[in-house]
């Protein structure tokens, strides 16, 4: 789920004298200020919130479930959703819970409700808008997941370029509530900066567990640069966002083809009975890879994940499978 468009040129000339004015030889700053203001004013982060960076927000979740982790602690999520919540939470040695989403991937409010009601999680995980379904779920039930928690709420905001919605705006509504970003969907992947924001109660706690100098000079300076060019890397995100209308459309003219609606960069189609997997193989055999989310979980039955890609790739991508959906007969299993 990258952006698949490169840097234009014109960036280079510049990102390489920045580069070469680098401080290698000195430990990166952990708190670098300038860094934290450009994200400040990119994304107009709150004055009264707090920013932690990470090394990816990998790093961030590793963080949050190290933070508390101790016997009994619990940590909760939706079935299915990012894989890394489950697993940081266990080899952190925590008790991981899951609550099944809907056969629409909504959120169930009876069950997830209830469930914090009786297990009284420390840490809770949200994905919004989630992966690997990339609908966004509901506001009222995540405002009820917020007001019954007793723990820190985790709203990942991952794909935050790819949707109007964020909870950015509501920190200071819900005094349990951490919003969690990331550079890499919206074309800095390599560079593996995530971020966290928060009440400075909860940010100045974690700061103690994050590891010294965890963002390099290298990423601090090109991530800098990047954001004073914001516009640029607008302008891709705004073509992803077409692409993925006309991905859409196309995908619902394949005979037997359920696509589901997203806020990410990607979309989640479900096959005919049986055909996921032939139809994965048929276009890996074309040069072409998608994910295959059959078997991963039960409501993803038969489901393909796409990325959204370039124009070029999207028009290759709907040829083969246009091909491949006539070709394989619908006994294959």
């Amino acid at each position: 789920m990258e952006n698949p468009y490169a840097w234009p040129q014109s960036l280079y000339a510049e990102w390489t004298e920045a580069l070469t004015q680098s401080a290698v030889n000195r430990y990166p700053d952990p708190h670098p200020a300038n860094l934290l203001n450009h994200l400040r004013d990119a994304f107009q982060i709150p004055a009264a919130s707090e920013i932690l960076l990470g090394n990816g927000s990998d790093e961030l979740l590793q963080i949050l479930v190290t933070a508390i982790a101790r016997p009994g602690a619990k940590v909760l999520s939706v079935a299915p959703t990012f894989v890394m919540y489950a697993l940081l939470a266990r080899v952190a040695g925590l008790e991981y819970l899951s609550v099944p989403l809907t056969a629409t991937f909504d959120l169930d409010e009876a069950a997830l409700l209830e469930t914090i009601r009786q297990q009284q999680p420390e840490l809770i995980f949200l994905a919004y808008p989630n992966n690997p379904t990339g609908n966004r779920f509901d506001d009222r039930v995540v405002e009820a997941v917020l007001n019954l928690a007793s723990g820190l709420v985790i709203l990942d905001e991952a794909y935050a370029a790819f949707t109007d919605h964020t909870y950015l705006t509501r920190l200071k509504q819900f005094k349990n509530l951490l919003v969690l970003r990331t550079l890499s969907k919206m074309g800095m992947a390599g560079l593996r900066l995530g971020y966290l924001i928060g009440s400075p109660v909860w940010i100045e706690q974690l700061d103690k567990i994050r590891l010294p100098y965890n963002i390099s000079v290298l990423t601090q300076v090109t991530a800098e640069l990047a954001l004073r060019h914001k516009a640029v890397f607008d302008e891709q995100v705004r073509l992803i966002r077409a692409e993925r209308t006309r991905l859409f459309q196309a995908l619902q003219a394949i005979h037997g083809v359920q696509v589901f609606s997203s806020e990410a960069n990607f979309l989640l189609l479900r096959t005919p009975k049986g055909r996921a997997l032939p139809w994965h193989q048929g276009l890996r055999d074309c040069g072409i890879l998608i994910k295959n989310l059959h078997g991963s979980a039960p409501s993803l039955e038969d489901c393909l994940r796409v990325t959204v890609g370039t124009p070029a790739e999207n028009d290759r991508f709907i040829s083969a499978l246009t091909a491949i959906s006539a070709s394989i007969a619908p006994d294959v299993v």
